[in-house]
């Protein structure tokens, strides 16, 4: 195994906010790479991750995205390092207390599950994603796109990430949720404290912030989980709360709906689209001949961009399995127990698998949906294609009300600290309207 561990971090900001160039180097000098930070055996080729999301009971999902890390790891010999690792563990138990007293402990949640559980859960959760079910919210999320780019256009610029990137999902989700539109805008707070805290560099005092905005949730979900007990309505919510799942003999209890809520659907349902709408205005902006052809013929090429833009940038750059038992990768053994790094954002930008501009964008790539960028196996996304639909309307408008698109200099293309997730935290765009 190639020593790279002084030159590569995912946690410093520079890799943060660029990590082609750490891929391409664990790519080709360490597929299998013990990251010292944190102990994780990181994947970085495309085939190896392909591998591990076909053999679930190898690689299981029982760490979930970031939860039991600290339970899970072994405490070091070194004195300097187990003070480190006690103390955080004596962090985790003040965290778990704050939640017992004052609200409802996280469970794992569908994308931490193993057979049979899964697929049970699934199942339940798929009514939400059927297709008929997701064409039905088109007319919603065109409407809605028109009405936030309404709110902008004649103003000829603004902070696309907040006018636009983030109601288009968020809104989305709440409509299928059944959430009043006024109550947005605190949930969105409380998604990003939870999305902060998934993304593993916050410090312990920030860790019992974003907690304690999670119990606020929780609080404000709780009165409508019981209302909906007593009086179900049409609404995907009213589902979760009332639905039973067979082989459980029951619905799901309120720790599980509280987990839900905030892991699977408004932050899996929001942030990643999110993230893809400001990633691809870039692209757009970066490749003029692109734009040009979306505007040619968006019914031809809006499918292929949004997959691009899903590929390249790869809003979710890395999820979490661990072994069940002693595996060997690329003659690194990986002990039975240990956490593997699959580092989607790497993978999908792997010219072994891609050949030719690997990280370009193709309109015409033969197989554009084959990247990593919704997971795969049995743990593919399942909200991928209301995400596909929330990004065909959201560049559509784009392309149809936008002529030219400008980046003031003003940006910086900072992202947002995660080890997991990719996403700018802001993106100024200056533009000239389609003339009327």
């Amino acid at each position: 195994m190639t020593d790279t561990s002084s030159e590569v971090s995912f946690f410093d900001p520079a890799t943060n906010k660029c990590p082609y160039g750490a891929h391409q180097k664990l790519r080709d000098e360490a597929p299998v790479w013990r990251d010292p930070a944190t102990g994780m055996y990181v994947l970085t080729r495309y085939e190896d991750i392909r591998h591990v999301l076909a053999e679930p009971k190898i690689y299981t999902n029982r760490v979930g995205s970031a939860a039991g890390m600290t339970e899970k790891a072994v405490r070091p010999e070194d004195p300097d390092q187990a003070a480190a690792f006690d103390k955080e563990a004596d962090h985790s138990h003040e965290l778990a207390a704050l939640y017992e007293n004052e609200g409802w402990t996280p469970v794992a949640t569908l994308d931490a599950l193993d057979a049979p559980e899964h697929l049970q859960l699934r199942r339940m959760f798929s009514d939400a994603f059927r297709p008929a079910r997701i064409s039905k919210l088109d007319p919603f999320v065109e409407r809605l796109a028109n009405k936030l780019m309404d709110d902008f256009i004649d103003s000829r610029e603004c902070e696309w990430v907040k006018a636009y990137a983030v109601p288009l999902p968020l809104y989305t989700i709440g409509e299928q949720m059944g959430v009043p539109e006024e109550d947005m805008p605190k949930i969105k707070a409380w998604t990003d404290a939870w999305v902060q805290r998934l993304g593993l560099m916050q410090t312990h005092e920030e860790r019992m912030w974003s907690a304690k905005k999670e119990i606020e949730a929780q609080q404000y979900f709780q009165p409508i989980f019981e209302r909906l007990r007593e009086c179900p309505e049409d609404s995907l919510l009213s589902d979760l709360v009332n639905k039973e799942i067979p082989e459980w003999g029951r619905t799901l209890n309120d720790n599980e709906l509280h987990s839900e809520m905030m892991a699977d659907f408004f932050v899996g349902g929001s942030e990643t689209t999110t993230n893809a709408l400001a990633a691809g205005m870039v692209m757009l902006v970066e490749r003029p001949d692109v734009f040009k052809a979306l505007k040619a013929d968006p019914e031809k090429y809006l499918p292929t961009f949004i997959e691009e833009v899903v590929r390249l940038e790869a809003p979710v750059q890395a999820m979490l399995r661990e072994t069940s038992e002693d595996v060997t990768l690329h003659g690194i053994a990986i002990p039975a127990g240990s956490i593997v790094s699959l580092r989607f954002g790497a993978a999908n930008r792997d010219e072994r698998y891609y050949r030719d501009r690997a990280s370009e964008i193709d309109l015409e790539r033969a197989k554009p949906r084959s990247h990593l960028g919704y997971g795969g196996g049995a743990h593919v996304c399942l909200g991928a294609p209301l995400a596909r639909r929330e990004l065909y309307y959201g560049f559509k408008t784009v392309v149809q009300r936008i002529e030219s698109i400008r980046l003031p200099e003003k940006n910086t293309f900072d992202h947002n600290p995660s080890y997991f997730l990719r996403g700018l935290k802001e993106l100024w765009v200056e533009f000239t309207p389609v003339a009327t």
